[in-house]
């Protein structure tokens, strides 16, 4: 949609380093998100949660047939992962149940 503001997130590998690459970005309206160097930190969570995403939704499904099936799978996917899925990294809660905890504490 013309009103989209998408978001593209990498490490600093080598296409950041394209004049041609890094304009196009720009003439589409992409949000540019990098990782700083030597901090993988704020890109580990992330990464985690894709490699999750294409490992439990994506794999093994044949295509979607468009974006709106995308869509649906993918919100489907976001609100099971938030609210139903538990993880021992977050004590056997979901990750909106730790949040709510650690939040009251």
């Amino acid at each position: 949609p013309d009103d989209a503001q998408p978001i593209i997130h990498s490490d600093q590998g080598w296409h950041y380093q394209l004049k041609y690459y890094t304009k196009k970005l720009k003439d589409h309206h992409f949000i540019q998100s990098m990782s700083r160097k030597g901090n993988c930190h704020d890109n580990a969570p992330i990464e985690s949660f894709f490699h999750l995403y294409k490992a439990e939704l994506l794999q093994g499904l044949p295509p979607c047939n468009n974006i709106t099936e995308l869509r649906k799978l993918s919100l489907t996917y976001i609100d099971q992962f938030n609210n139903e899925r538990i993880s021992l990294k977050t004590k056997g809660m979901t990750p909106v149940e730790y949040r709510n905890h650690a939040l009251a504490v």
